[in-house]
């Protein structure tokens, strides 16, 4: 999504080119390519697919496929979130990537209680896992700022993420820990040490947070280095922790998305490597 306007030959010859060993991939561009296409693309370009965003939305809010915030009916008995999260985790499979990402949904249309919408998205993770265990794949909670929790995700920290993730096996379920919705948590290196300690990290993803926000808050990310967080302290914060795995660059951004995505790539294969 950093270089959102790139074809997707296009990323994966770039990446290859920059030295980079793999690439978080997004629903939409892959099935608009063709996922069987898309697979063979980057397996026969020796990258590895370290993720796949996105699964969730278990709330009746949002949609599993694109980036808006359009309604999707959510059922917790066996409707939209099912099929569509079913839909992601045999993307993963086919893919060859081991972690969906999931962004879980914000409260029911009507409603003012969010423990109630956690309780809900905890339900649908544990009928999901199981599902995407016998495919390979780990479900990996995303906290997302608490600006997000009416429409996109009730849950908002690492902590929560976590209380969600330990009902269930490690090697099921893990978290994300994503700079730019954590950096404000104090609660949030403790969480990470513990995520880490029981092997629940299961992607790691670096954008910055830049003021004033643009108007369009949720595509308002910061280019690595350019806004207020410690990027290498939390790159430390997380080694520490024991996580040995992939680190992706994941800023959503109006403005970079309106440059040369190629450029956009360079620059941020150097800001990464600066940080």
């Amino acid at each position: 999504m950093t270089v959102r306007r790139l074809p997707l030959p296009a990323l994966v010859a770039h990446c290859v080119r920059l030295g980079v060993p793999g690439v978080g991939l997004w629903r939409a561009p892959v099935e608009e390519y063709g996922a069987d296409a898309a697979a063979r693309l980057v397996r026969d370009a020796g990258l590895a697919v370290s993720t796949l965003c996105r699964g969730g939305f278990f709330t009746g809010t949002g949609t599993g496929t694109g980036t808006g915030t359009g309604a999707g009916k959510g059922k917790g008995d066996g409707g939209d979130w099912w099929d569509d999260n079913r839909r992601a985790v045999d993307l993963c499979a086919v893919l060859g990537t081991d972690t969906l990402v999931l962004v879980s949904g914000g409260l029911p249309a009507g409603s003012r209680d969010l423990a109630a919408a956690r309780a809900r998205i905890t339900d649908s993770i544990g009928r999901l896992a199981p599902y995407a265990a016998e495919r390979g794949v780990r479900l990996a909670v995303e906290p997302l700022h608490p600006m997000f929790a009416a429409d996109r995700c009730a849950v908002s920290t690492l902590d929560q993420a976590l209380a969600i993730a330990e009902e269930f096996p490690a090697d099921q379920v893990g978290v994300v820990v994503d700079t730019y919705h954590l950096w404000w948590d104090d609660r949030a290196p403790a969480a990470v040490a513990r995520a880490g300690a029981a092997g629940r990290i299961h992607a790691f993803q670096l954008a910055d947070w830049i003021t004033p926000l643009p108007a369009g808050v949720l595509h308002g990310r910061g280019r690595l280095g350019t806004g207020a967080i410690d990027l290498p302290g939390w790159c430390a914060l997380v080694a520490e922790a024991g996580y040995t795995g992939p680190v992706e660059v994941e800023i959503f951004n109006d403005e970079l998305w309106e440059r040369d995505g190629v450029e956009v790539l360079e620059e941020t294969v150097g800001a990464f490597l600066a940080v």
